[in-house]
Parts: structure tokens; C-alpha cells; sequence
């Protein structure tokens, strides 16, 4: 008998904001976001996301919404997805997932996808000295392949994959990395760089209500106030996964993910066409909207791996 079509288990629609979407999107870490999907381990199932900007970002030849983008908003992220065995026992923290990429791609009908550099006066980049004005480039997909009309004569093939994927962290690893970033900002552990001053770019993103995303948690309420107040950036990779913007983490390849609370509340997003070694203008890979298609395993006789992460 074929094997089963992968489980459809959250949809996008690029057409809506990230808050409208039928299964709330978030962009923020914190244990107490609800997850919006269940799958089973062994499953095959199909997760789509919107880009990192939920659509902030147009297909046209102005780089005046890279000039103004809102970086509080980024990234948004596609869960999270609850990871339960056969018995419906939920993942435990200090298991290890597997995570397998099966397949990936572009959304039909909105194959293209948009590299950048950040205006100096927004963030800049590593590359500030040499770009400080917001730059944009349109790439279009054809098959495995990408052109621009912004960057004529060039077409190369990406290698697609999820700029981040993680788990949820335990309000205990929460608090760590909240304080251990908060003494960064602070200065405490390391003095700013003349680049950090120059460009003045802080040395971590700490938590904060504007722009947050969380999800089914009910925003206007005390609860959401809290958790807002509380939850983690999605900007730097961390003990979770997260950002981790690696370029061949791509179709056939498995990621090791540890389990922080009941059910892991799994997410993923901010995948790309194609990306080189790093984003050193912070918008470097080609950003795009897409799916994946995953199958995991709760490896919890490997649990052990955990202290050589």
C-alpha cells in the first residue's frame, strides 16, 4: 500500500496578517504559549509558514518597507506543535526529538522570495560601512532555481530550508536566558564593541510587548501582559534550537531537539531559498514563505545526548 499524503496540520494564507491567520501564529519563546497542533511520533505532516516579516515585506521595487521594517515583529513562527507517542503520553522534558526533514519548498502560487540589507538608521548590519541605505532584491523560483531582476544575468539553485526551528523553553531556562542576556545589555559581562557603539546595536534583543505575538493567548488581559513581558525573542539560537540559520539543514536531514516541558511545542519559520554561511546583513539569505514536511521521533533512550549538545 502508498504511503499516507503528509497530514496537513497548519495553513497559511499569505494574503492575511499573521494574527489572522486559522491557527494564530506567534513570534516570541515562552512555555505558556498554547500549542495549535497535535501529531503523533512517526506521523508524516505538513507544517506552512509565512516569511519572517508576515508579509511585511512586497514583492515590488521600493526598499522602503526594508527602510521602516519593525524588527520587534521578527520572526514569525508557524505552532507550536504539540509532540505526543502512540499511546497519546505527551513528549517529557529531558527526552530528545529527531526531527526529519522530508520534504520542502515555496507555497504554490507565491514562488519568490526577497534578500536585504537593513538601512543604518534601523539596525544597520555587519556591512554598514558599505551598504548604509536599505537595499531590496526580488527573487523569483523557477524549480530549483532563482533569477532577479534587481541583480540581472544571475540564476542559481537555492538549497531550501527553516531558518528556525525549536522548542519551547521551561519558565527555569526562560529565566536563564532572560538574565544571562539582560547582563549583556547591562554591560556586566562584556563591555560594547566600537562597532556596537558606532552602530549602536544592542548586544542582545530582551523581551518586549511591542510587536508580540503569542498566539491563543489572549491579548488585552493581564495573562498576555505577563507573558509579553516575559517571553524570549526569537533572534539568537539558543539551548532550544531556534535561529540557528543553518544552510543544510534542508530535505533528508534530521535535527536533535531537546524536550523542555510537557509536549515540546514545537515551531518553526523564517525559511529560506538559499542562504551562505551566516546573514551578515541580517536579511542575507533569500527570505520566503513555504512548507515543510516532517516526521519525528521522541528518542527518549537517547536522552543521555543531551550533555554533548
Amino acid at each position: 500500500m502508498a504511503p499516507t499524503t503528509p497530514r496537513p496540520v497548519i495553513t497559511v494564507d499569505v494574503w492575511k496578517k499573521p494574527w489572522e491567520q486559522e491557527k494564530p501564529l506567534h513570534n516570541r519563546w515562552h512555555p505558556e504559549i498554547p500549542h495549535v497542533a497535535q501529531v503523533v511520533e512517526g506521523e508524516v505532516f505538513r507544517v506552512e509558514t509565512v516569511d519572517f516579516s508576515g508579509g511585511a515585506i512586497k514583492d515590488n521595487d521600493s526598499a522602503e518597507d526594508i527602510k521602516f521594517c519593525d524588527a520587534s515583529i521578527a520572526h514569525y513562527l508557524s505552532g507550536p506543535i504539540r509532540i505526543i507517542d502512540p499511546s497519546g503520553a505527551p513528549a517529557r522534558p529531558g527526552d530528545l526529538l529527531a526531527v526529519e526533514i522530508l520534504d520542502l519548498g515555496a507555497l504554490a502560487g507565491n514562488e519568490w522570495g526577497f534578500t536585504a540589507s537593513f538601512d543604518r538608521e534601523n539596525g544597520g548590519s555587519f556591512l554598514t560601512d558599505h551598504f548604509p541605505n536599505a537595499t531590496k532584491a526580488i527573487w523569483y523560483f523557477e524549480g530549483i532555481f532563482a533569477y532577479s531582476p534587481h541583480i540581472p544575468g544571475v540564476r542559481f539553485p537555492g538549497l531550501i530550508h527553516p531558518g528556525l526551528i525549536g522548542t519551547a523553553p521551561s519558565k527555569e531556562l526562560l529565566d536563564i536566558w532572560n538574565a544571562r542576556e539582560a547582563s549583556l545589555v547591562n554591560g556586566s559581562v562584556q563591555p560594547p564593541t566600537l562597532c556596537d557603539i558606532l552602530h549602536q546595536r544592542p548586544l542582545a534583543n530582551l523581551p518586549t510587548p511591542k510587536g508580540s505575538l503569542l498566539g491563543l493567548v489572549e491579548k488585552g488581559t493581564a495573562n498576555w501582559e505577563r507573558i509579553a513581558d516575559e517571553a524570549a525573542r526569537t533572534i539568537p539560537g539558543r539551548e532550544n534550537g531556534g535561529n540557528c540559520d543553518i544552510k543544510n539543514l534542508s530535505k533528508g536531514s534530521k535535527v536533535y531537539l531537546p524536550v523542555f516541558i510537557e509536549g515540546a511545542n514545537l515551531s518553526m519559520g523564517d525559511m529560506h531559498f538559499s542562504q551562505g554561511d551566516g546573514e551578515i546583513s541580517f536579511c542575507g539569505a533569500i527570505e520566503m514563505s513555504g512548507f515543510l514536511v516532517l516526521k519525528i521521533y521522541d528518542h527518549r533512550s537517547m536522552a543521555h545526548l543531551l550533555v554533548l549538545v
